[in-house]
């Protein structure tokens, strides 16, 4: 084969199938993977197109096209560091080397600053879709020097997915602007479907439907506002049977959920920022809580909390109205957090992102891909510096539609009892920043009684402490 214009290492699900999507663009391009078996698989699934597989990296990079341009799909960690290094002694001045995985955004900037006092160009890019995106087309957040970004974008344009003609990709900024994105949006992620699981269990335990009716459920909901792959997809596996058993599927999967860490990430970033992202927050928890199967049993076996009560048939409807309400406000809850991080760390660590252009590449693609992001995208085009995405009068509207039936359905939850952490924080946080006034003047009064950490006053200025509590 001729000089190939673009290099991958790792040739797993997600790397191979971004390579062969590259490759039935019509761009060259190689491979490489310390596992044979997968050489073998890429050189089989790719064989129509002019992609090869390398034996080694020094191999790779000699089949690149010079200034070259290799990407990374590896775990995130010391993976990226050790391949790194192995590439090092192979490339020369004005060689790109392209980090692809969910790699923390300290990292990146470390990385970037390593390579470049070695003339090489470093990008952490985003890459959301799973394996369906990185062969058909997935949402591409790069980051990093604009100049390597611009050498490498027609091959991430051909790659990316499409929504209205318009590749969903676009660069974010600065250093690890790219990774910073994708770590917000696996944020919004880990919400949404704990969202989506406790809309579940209380279809499960509270409406007993079956499985088929709750997916029938699901499916519905997704033709209209809740419309997006999450939901989509959750209307799939409620109706999966086991072929072993002929049973729901979801009864025979175990109750733990495993996580790789961009949620936690998400939540540690807020925290240090100051930005409330308790829905977020509360996913995080949720999943914590879920692992730890053996002292859940041993806690169930002390408390008697109750079960679930049974709801009549005629008023399932009712309640089905108020919960799809609830999963709507918490969605809704979750992607306003997300961007307020999302502004927050642009201002703060410089990277200059536009949130139009992120909800813009999140319509088609990425696992957070819904119909409501036409509605974010329209609310940071029309108004670029909206400090708060719940101020936009077309969502306030949305918000004002369904707070009776969210506040219901939370009741629910506690009535029955079932854990709704993330729809029940979702609310809670959305009534709070519409307070216009909190209980944190008690917060305070106490703070200065034992620790004289001062007060402010609703009626002069200045900074006060009270002596004679």
């Amino acid at each position: 084969m001729t000089a190939a214009q673009f290099g991958m290492i790792g040739l797993g699900t997600m790397g191979r199938n971004f390579l062969l999507n590259i490759a039935d663009s019509g761009i060259g391009c190689a491979g490489y993977d310390l596992d044979p078996a997968k050489q073998e698989l890429l050189k089989s699934e790719g064989h129509q197109w002019n992609v090869a597989a390398a034996t080694s990296v020094e191999e790779l990079v000699r089949m690149l096209k010079s200034p070259r341009a290799v990407m990374m799909l590896v775990p995130a960690g010391p993976i990226v560091d050790s391949v790194i290094e192995e590439l090092l002694p192979y490339l020369g001045n004005g060689d790109l080397i392209i980090d692809g995985g969910n790699s923390h955004f300290s990292d990146t900037d470390r990385r970037e600053r390593y390579l470049a006092e070695k003339g090489i160009g470093f990008l952490g890019v985003g890459v959301s879709g799973g394996e369906e995106g990185a062969r058909m087309g997935a949402s591409i957040m790069p980051g990093g020097r604009r100049e390597y970004y611009d050498r490498v974008a027609p091959i991430f344009e051909a790659v990316a997915a499409k929504v209205d003609g318009e590749p969903c990709l676009a660069y974010m900024g600065s250093g690890s602007a790219g990774h910073f994105v994708k770590m917000v949006h696996n944020g919004i992620e880990y919400a949404m479907m704990q969202i989506l699981a406790e809309a579940y269990d209380m279809m499960r335990r509270v409406l007993r439907m079956s499985h088929a009716s709750m997916g029938r459920t699901f499916a519905e909901w997704n033709t209209g506002e809740l419309g997006g792959y999450l939901v989509e997809i959750t209307s799939t596996v409620c109706r999966k049977i086991d072929p072993e058993t002929g049973q729901p599927l979801l009864e025979k999967i175990l109750d733990t959920a495993g996580q790789k860490g961009t949620g936690v990430w998400t939540s540690q970033a807020a925290l240090e920022m100051g930005i409330p992202i308790p829905t977020i927050d509360a996913a995080v928890s949720m999943r914590q809580i879920s692992s730890q199967k053996h002292l859940r049993r041993s806690v169930a076996e002390l408390y008697e909390l109750g079960s679930a009560a049974s709801v009549k048939r005629e008023e399932r409807g009712e309640f089905l109205l108020a919960l799809r309400s609830a999963v709507y406000g918490s969605f809704i809850a979750s992607y306003a957090q997300g961007m307020d991080l999302l502004r927050a760390a642009s201002a703060e660590r410089g990277y200059g992102l536009d949130l139009a252009e992120i909800a813009r590449i999140w319509r088609g693609g990425c696992i957070i891909r819904s119909r409501f992001l036409e509605k974010i995208y329209a609310a940071y085009s029309g108004s670029p510096g909206l400090p708060h995405l719940l101020l936009y009068p077309e969502i306030a509207a949305d918000i004002e539609n369904v707070l009776e039936d969210w506040r219901y359905a939370v009741s629910l939850f506690a009535e029955n009892p079932l854990p709704g952490m993330a729809i029940a924080s979702a609310l809670f946080y959305t009534e709070a920043l519409a307070s216009e006034r909190l209980p944190a003047n008690l917060t305070q009064a106490q703070r200065d009684y034992f620790g004289a950490h001062t007060y402010q006053r609703i009626d002069k200025e200045g900074t006060f402490h009270t002596d004679d509590w």
